[in-house]
């Protein structure tokens, strides 16, 4: 039986506050988030890929009037205007070795507290592992308060998986969810490749997204469902 043609489109990620899920897991970190009063004015937040970073960063720069950029686009003629109101910087440590991108956000840390306005800061690991050149702007950014996103536990990963498939358009039953939960790796990468691998899989397929499918999913990895298309 030949396989359907498959294309791989984008989600649609969605990222208000009522979408994000709250577990002790995040906790934490979501009522620094919230609470919008940081000593010195500025807060680094960290967690693995997938794990809530960007959209809490999202639900701030709404819930503040706030501006995010990724520390790679820091372009000098953009530092006033960031500076002007409360700024998220996005993957900091993505600067390492990057003495330009590094000077630019020293530059603009400086002006937006100066200014007396919010900095938020976000990285995959705690900020004294961020290797940054630059003595000032490290130990500046070491001296922030932070907050950590923590791995999930059953709660949130079920969630997570349970967002990432309606992201994709897709309503699997609860056992396939209570399924992926009990067996797969847990972490929110995993969870993330898993649901495109499924996705990619029931489409080829012209399936729907069952248990059985699931268990065929992590019994050959993401990576063999991904090689069929």
């Amino acid at each position: 039986m030949a396989q359907q043609l498959s294309f791989d489109l984008p989600a649609m990620t969605a990222l208000g506050r009522e979408d994000f899920f709250v577990s002790p897991a995040n906790a934490m970190a979501v009522a620094m988030i919230s609470a919008q009063v940081w000593p010195g004015g500025k807060l680094v937040l960290s967690g693995p890929k997938g794990s809530g970073k960007t959209h809490l960063a999202h639900v701030w720069a709404a819930e503040t009037g706030g501006r995010i950029v990724a520390a790679r686009d820091l372009s000098e003629e953009a530092i006033p205007g960031l500076a002007a109101g409360p700024v998220a910087v996005e993957d900091v440590p993505d600067i390492a070795g990057d003495p330009e991108r590094q000077a630019l956000l020293f530059h603009l840390h400086n002006l937006t507290l100066a200014q007396g306005h919010l900095l938020l800061m976000t990285g995959k690991s705690a900020p004294g592992f961020w290797a940054l050149d630059l003595p000032d702007l490290q130990s500046r950014i070491e001296g922030a308060q932070h907050a950590a996103l923590e791995p999930p536990d059953d709660a949130l990963l079920g969630a997570v998986l349970a967002k990432l498939f309606v992201d994709r358009q897709l309503y699997p039953g609860p056992d396939v969810i209570a399924y992926l939960v009990k067996h797969m790796d847990r972490s929110f990468e995993a969870a993330a490749r898993t649901v495109a691998a499924l996705d990619r899989l029931a489409l080829a397929e012209r399936r729907e997204i069952t248990r059985a499918l699931a268990m065929r999913v992590l019994s050959e990895g993401p990576a063999a469902a991904g090689e069929r298309n």
